[in-house]
Order: structure tokens, then sequence, then C-alpha cells
């Protein structure tokens, strides 16, 4: 960048208002004034721009390196698994062979059927629900009965009087 000290720009300045005159040096500094920050913001621009092209390179490369990652674990998931299918066949082919297949702890519970069936759990949600205490789901606002909307408002409408109407 240009360096200039006061002196060289006194200097200029002086040389300016002899050449150019004292009527149009106002409008000459206005319009170099304009051009110079003109010049500058599109400076600042093509720094921006470059700076947003470069972030673009990483941002891809970073994309790249996360889709070659994935790629790689997809890869070996699937390597996994048709390994445990080769497994399971070589087993389900060999369960009829007189050689017993090596039963699993779980596995030797199972019925003679060979899969266990489902069995769901036994909640009883009345029990659970009645263990809660009635003046604690009063406190905290749950709902111990259903009302519909017109009783809701009724319940909830503000009193007017002492003698119970709304007025």
């Amino acid at each position: 960048m240009l360096d200039f000290g006061f002196d060289k720009l006194a200097l200029i300045g002086a040389v300016a208002l002899i050449v150019i005159g004292p009527e149009k040096l106002p409008r000459v500094a206005r319009t170099v004034g304009t051009l110079l920050g003109k010049a500058q913001r599109y400076v600042a621009d093509v720094k921006a721009e470059v700076n947003r092209s470069i972030e673009l390179e990483e941002l891809q490369k970073v994309k790249s390196q996360f889709e070659t990652a994935a790629r790689d674990v997809h890869d070996s998931v699937n390597k996994e698994l048709g390994q445990v299918r080769t497994d399971i066949s070589e087993r389900v082919n060999g369960f009829g062979s007189t050689d017993a297949p090596v039963m699993t702890p779980h596995e030797a519970d199972w019925p003679a059927g060979g899969v266990p069936t489902y069995k769901p759990p036994r909640k009883n949600w009345r029990l659970k629900r009645s263990a809660t205490p009635a003046w604690y789901k009063q406190r905290n606002g749950v709902r111990m009965h259903a009302q519909s909307g017109a009783a809701r408002v009724a319940r909830f409408r503000p009193r007017g009087n002492a003698s119970g109407r709304a007025s």
C-alpha cells in the first residue's frame, strides 16, 4: 500500500490548491473521496468473495471426508451383517443333523419349538393410577372426572356478587 506521511499529504494539498484553485478544490476533494470509498468497498468485496470461496472449498473437503467415513461404516456394517447371515444359515442348516447345536443359556429356557413366544408385561395401570393420593391430584390439577366444555366454563366463570349471580 502507498505510504503517505503528513508532509507528503500537505505538499499534495498545496499543489492541488495552486493547480485547481480554491473554487473547485472542495468539489474535486469530494469526488476523490467518493472514488476512494468506492475503491475500498470494491477491494473489501473482492476479499470477502475470496474468503467465501476458500471456506466453500474447505466445507466441500469436510463433506467428502464425512461421505467417505459414512461409506466405510456402511460397508463394514454390511460385511458384518453378511457374516451374521451366513452364521445363522449354517446353524439353521446344521440344526437337523445328528450333532446337537451348542445352546446359549437363554436358548435353554426357550420352549420345545425353539422360538420364544411374546408375553406382554403384566401391568395394572388402574392400580398405579390409584396409588397417587387424591389431594396431590387436586393440588396439581389432574382431572379426576371428565367434564364437558360448558361445565368447565361454568365452573371457572368468575362470580359477580355474593348472591352467586353474575352481573
